[in-house]
């Protein structure tokens, strides 16, 4: 695949997140609309329970566009809040006010104002200590709406810019402010932005298909050039031997590996990491296409094939390199394509594929090998980091890590790959890429519950039948 497709495919994919991003977006304003509506058109959140030992609740700053130059489009939603005092009996008071007013009034007050509001009984808080007020909140003159009583106090207001707060208070202004609260806003546009989001999200999905079709379409294939006199010719991976899966993967030990160039290769692989992101999200999305087109025509589209048979190519170089098998010290070749380099793979293009299969050998069929695949990669121990009681680092080992590093330490302290260990890794690795294809629907046969080992998958010894009886 030429450099432009393969940009085109990275385009692609951010095209496709977009657009499944909007339609997504677009969908949910929608259901939104028609569906969670009151009858006034409010969208209301869950009833919170907030609650303060001192005098008030308040919001904090609720900055609307307040600065000068900023722009806020008139008219464009209006908001209900509704809070009620647990004991039925207690008179409350809400209120919306300038932030700076209510904070001249309930300077040195005991107060608490809310932080986080999460799902109904997530709800953080920030305490200042003080006094009582001086006066009752309902003799302030700068509220813009405001309501005050026992039972359910509710109070609509048309948004404005500036900086705003929400205060909610006992009327009487005795301490312990224990309420429910729920908040709504209606939004007049909301059907416009949610049809706008989803015409959107269509138009950058026709682009990002457009794009991928483009990029998965074969290139013209030119003539293989003929190597010069005493030129070396460029040697293909072995061909899978009969009985064998075909996915053919290899590795070459380097018989002069480095003692401690492993320490630095994840530092040295950056690189290749930062794009295998990009091309397994393009190997996704192509994945996607590729199921729809075996679904109605049977093939894998070869344009997409090969894309994705150079991307898992590639990353079974870097892998090979890196902490996968630690098997050579030459860095990977930035390159889709297949190249003369230590570790090799290649699936062989089947001409037909069947069209019922590809609806669950990509799940159902392979929940075994996963299994077995989780346990060879991540599954099998974790390191958890925790902070203030907090997880904040997790990191999964499996069997071919805990294998990869014995190899790294035989190095350090040796300065020689155990050749049996290297066998072990190379077939856990071919276990792990032959479940890859047959979950990324390149092939329809089972992988086989074996552990081909060794650098080559070696051919089975010719059957001779035994001589004629004379």
């Amino acid at each position: 695949m030429q450099a432009g497709k393969i940009i085109g495919a990275v385009v692609a994919v951010i095209l496709g997140l977009v657009a499944i991003g909007m339609l997504v977006g677009g969908a949910a304003l929608l259901w939104a609309h028609t569906t969670q509506r009151d009858a006034d058109g409010f969208l209301k959140s869950p009833t919170y329970e907030l609650e303060s030992a001192g005098y008030a609740l308040t919001s904090g700053d609720i900055d609307l566009a307040s600065r000068p130059g900023d722009w806020w489009p008139g008219d464009l939603a209006d908001v209900r809040f509704e809070a009620s005092a647990t004991d039925e009996q207690t008179a409350v008071f809400l209120g919306i006010g300038p932030s700076d007013d209510v904070e001249a009034y309930l300077a040195g007050v005991a107060r608490d104002e809310v932080t986080r509001l999460g799902t109904a009984s997530d709800v953080e808080y920030r305490s200042f200590s003080g006094t009582a007020p001086a006066d009752p909140p309902e003799a302030q003159g700068f509220w813009v709406a405001s309501a005050a009583g026992a039972g359910t106090q509710t109070i609509t207001w048309d948004v404005a810019a500036g900086e705003w707060s929400i205060v909610v208070m006992n009327a009487d202004t005795a301490p312990i402010v224990t309420v429910d609260f729920i908040a709504g806003a209606r939004i007049g546009i909301l059907l416009a932005i949610g049809i706008v989001t989803l015409i959107s999200g269509l138009l950058f999905g026709i682009a990002a298909a457009a794009l991928l079709v483009w990029a998965a379409s074969p290139a013209r294939r030119e003539p293989a050039a003929v190597p010069a006199a005493g030129e070396p010719a460029a040697v293909a991976p072995a061909a899978a031997p009969a009985g064998a899966y075909p996915l053919t993967i290899e590795g070459t030990l380097d018989p002069q590996l480095s003692r401690g160039l492993w320490l630095v290769k994840w530092l040295l692989a950056i690189p290749h990491f930062i794009v295998l992101v990009f091309l397994w999200a393009a190997f996704a999305l192509l994945t996607i296409a590729a199921f729809f087109a075996i679904l109605f025509t049977g093939r894998y589209p070869r344009g997409i094939f090969d894309f994705n048979v150079g991307v898992m190519r590639w990353t079974w170089r870097v892998s090979y390199y890196s902490y996968s098998a630690l098997g050579t010290d030459q860095y990977p070749p930035f390159t889709l394509q297949d190249v003369d380099y230590p570790a090799r793979l290649d699936v062989a293009y089947p001409e037909q594929l069947s069209r019922g299969l590809v609806l669950v050998k990509w799940w159902l069929l392979a929940i075994p090998h996963y299994i077995v695949v989780g346990l060879f990669t991540t599954g099998l121990v974790w390191w958890t980091a925790d902070f203030d009681g907090d997880s904040v680092l997790e990191l999964g080992g499996g069997l071919i890590g805990l294998l990869v590093l014995i190899a790294a330490l035989a190095l350090l302290f040796t300065a020689r790959y155990p050749r049996g260990l290297f066998d072990l890794i190379m077939g856990l690795n071919r276990w792990v890429y032959r479940v890859g294809a047959y979950a990324s629907l390149m092939r329809d046969e089972y992988p086989p519950f074996r552990l081909d080992v060794g650098g080559r998958e070696e051919t089975a010894p010719p059957v001779v039948p035994p001589p004629p009886n004379e």
